[in-house]
């Protein structure tokens, strides 16, 4: 993209044929020969100039409003509450979302035998009480159902067979378990009118016990993807819609200003043309044939003009843009390949979720994208690796602007969807793992949080900021390879992940800070391959399963062990870092 710098500063002609530089222009340009994607990286340098002087625009940091964790019940354990408090210490996370609220495993509710409901918050009080004393708000996902709980559960409720399932298919009779290891009961309220006494009076004993000022920043979000049949079995656009409207009128009976949201669904999905199920090309798919599609997000549209015809609050629109793959076909070969997204898919999908709420009746409506991540399965090793920090901060920093939060999924592998990982690096979602060593991707918010508030110049590869409170300046940079034209694939094994390592090729790195004042104290930090990698850590140490409780300091030790050091400005207040960066790598560059 074109750059926004105030200042720009690349290597003129002379730089490059300085007497430095001449044998890496020769070993570059012998390797131009041998392969062209070192031709190309060859060329491209990461360059950018600022002046602490300048004018500045503003910069919310909607990368740390919201981060995502599994189920409400596990919110209770030591661990959890210990990885929370280190990810808003240090990633400054300001709202947490989970499931389960309503689960079984929470207690909320009881019926009496003539079907008075006693509602029961204890367990519900202990998370908040917790959380909000930590400095985290609640960004309350509303589900799932506790009123009808499973046949074994309860004598007389419903039970769920194939039948019921709205996306059809052969019925088989099978009873519906629930979605996850914990069965979650994600089918519909049967009686809308007892969920919303239910949401009612939740709301009312949330402000009872931390009072209307503090709720009402709280975030209500009903549901979650109900587009999917797992997390809405049997129902139907239609029924979710019913769910809104009775849930949103609930809220605003208690407080107008308390804030709902939704529909909360899962993913953007290609638009093909009337009469097309499939997509062909006459040459090897590509990522840019997969980005080139229509991709749209799922049933937003539909949902904004429901609520309006029915005259609906939509404080905020919610959806989940994972990054995901589409079949291709190749007409020369017969042959059907899933094709990962661009690497600039979640740009692509949150300008077109911006236009589309822009162009709505809720043009003010914040936009809140409940989770992300570079894909949406817990066993993908790709999360535990270094590029997935390189592809947090390029997405994040690309999306500046054009959303209020984008909430990563999720802060921590205290995380049972699918039971227990059976490794410490299993391909968990998490920033932190099970045992408390921190990820890569840990450092990626960690270093985005310190960022200032106001940006004085941006370009492919770095941002330049300033604190408002301090003028003292941050900058950013960072290397996800112009050889990978996909967002990260997924991994199902470590090799894989360790493959996609070996992308790319250094380029050169030039950030210039000017009118700092004479001699400042300018701290440079990396995360690359041997600093803050928590998985190379382990395995240069032979992947002991399970590390003893001495391996596990030293690994915790060694995934914070950043590369740190400290030059100055000179005499003049100006600042020049010059050198190479690798691929996949972060470095953060602060005036202290």
């Amino acid at each position: 993209m074109p750059a926004t710098a105030l200042y720009t500063s690349c290597p003129s002609l002379m730089e490059l044929f300085s007497k430095k530089n001449i044998a890496g222009l020769v070993v570059s340009f012998l390797t131009a020969f041998q392969a062209a994607a070192s031709s190309e990286s060859a060329t491209n340098a990461i360059c950018l100039e600022a002046s602490a002087e300048a004018a500045g625009r503003p910069l919310v940091h909607f990368w740390s409003e919201c981060v995502g964790a599994g189920r409400a019940n596990e919110g209770l354990r030591a661990s959890w509450l210990e990885q929370l408090q280190l990810v808003h210490d240090q990633c400054g996370f300001q709202y947490v979302r989970f499931h389960g609220l309503f689960h079984s495993d929470m207690f909320v509710y009881q019926e009496t035998t003539n079907g008075t409901p006693i509602y029961n918050w204890q367990y519900v009080d202990d998370l908040f009480d917790r959380m909000l004393g930590i400095g985290v708000r609640p960004f309350v996902e509303l589900g799932f159902d506790p009123i009808d709980p499973f046949p074994e559960e309860q004598s007389g409720s419903r039970a769920f067979t194939d039948e019921t399932n709205a996306a059809g298919g052969q019925a088989s009779g099978r009873v519906w378990p629930g979605q996850f290891w914990w069965r979650a009961n994600c089918s519909p309220p049967r009686d809308n009118q007892k969920w919303a006494a239910l949401v009612e009076a939740f709301a009312r004993h949330c402000i009872a016990r931390y009072g209307i000022d503090e709720v009402r920043q709280w975030y209500f979000e009903v549901w979650n993807e109900p587009n999917l049949q797992g997390f809405f079995y049997g129902g139907s656009q239609a029924q979710y819609f019913e769910l809104y409207k009775a849930t949103a009128l609930a809220l605003k009976s208690v407080d107008s200003r308390l804030r709902v949201g939704g529909p909360a669904t899962s993913n953007f999905r290609v638009s093909l043309p009337k009469g097309k199920s499939q997509v062909e090309v006459n040459h090897e798919p590509t990522p840019e044939d997969v980005e080139a599609l229509n991709w749209q997000p799922v049933w937003i549209k539909d949902f904004l003009a429901y609520c309006r015809k029915n005259r609906l609050p939509v404080d905020f629109v919610s959806t989940h843009p994972y990054p995901q793959a589409f079949p291709i076909d190749d007409l020369r070969t017969g042959k059907t390949t899933r094709i990962k997204r661009g690497a600039d898919a979640t740009k692509h999908d949150l300008t077109l979720l911006r236009k589309i709420v822009n162009a709505s009746p809720y043009p003010h409506a914040e936009i809140q994208l409940t989770e992300w991540n570079s894909s949406p399965t817990s066993r993908d090793f790709t999360h535990d690796g270094l590029p997935a920090a390189a592809f947090i901060v390029k997405a994040n920093l690309d999306s500046i602007g054009l959303v209020n939060g984008l909430s990563y999924w999720t802060f921590t592998d205290v995380f049972e969807e699918k039971g227990a990982g059976t490794t410490i690096f299993h391909g968990g979602f998490g920033l932190v793992n099970y045992q408390g060593i921190v990820k890569p991707a840990f450092h990626a918010y960690q270093f985005l949080n310190a960022l200032g508030d106001e940006v004085l110049a941006r370009t492919d590869g770095v941002i330049i900021t300033r604190r408002s409170d301090t003028g003292k300046l941050t900058a950013l940079a960072y290397l996800y390879p112009p050889e990978v034209k996909m967002s990260l694939p997924v991994s199902a094994s470590l090799a894989d992940a360790e493959a996609m390592m070996t992308n790319g090729t250094p380029e050169s790195l030039k950030i210039v800070l000017n009118d700092l004042p004479p001699n400042a104290a300018v701290q440079v930090e990396t995360l690359d391959k041997t600093h803050g990698n928590a998985l190379a850590a382990w395995e240069a140490m032979g992947k002991p399963e399970p590390p003893t409780r001495e391996q596990t300091a030293a690994l915790r030790k060694a995934a914070e062990a950043i590369k740190k050091e400290i030059f100055h400005a000179d005499a003049s207040g100006r600042f020049v870092l010059e050198r190479p960066i690798e691929p996949w790598s972060l470095v953060l560059v602060q005036q202290i």
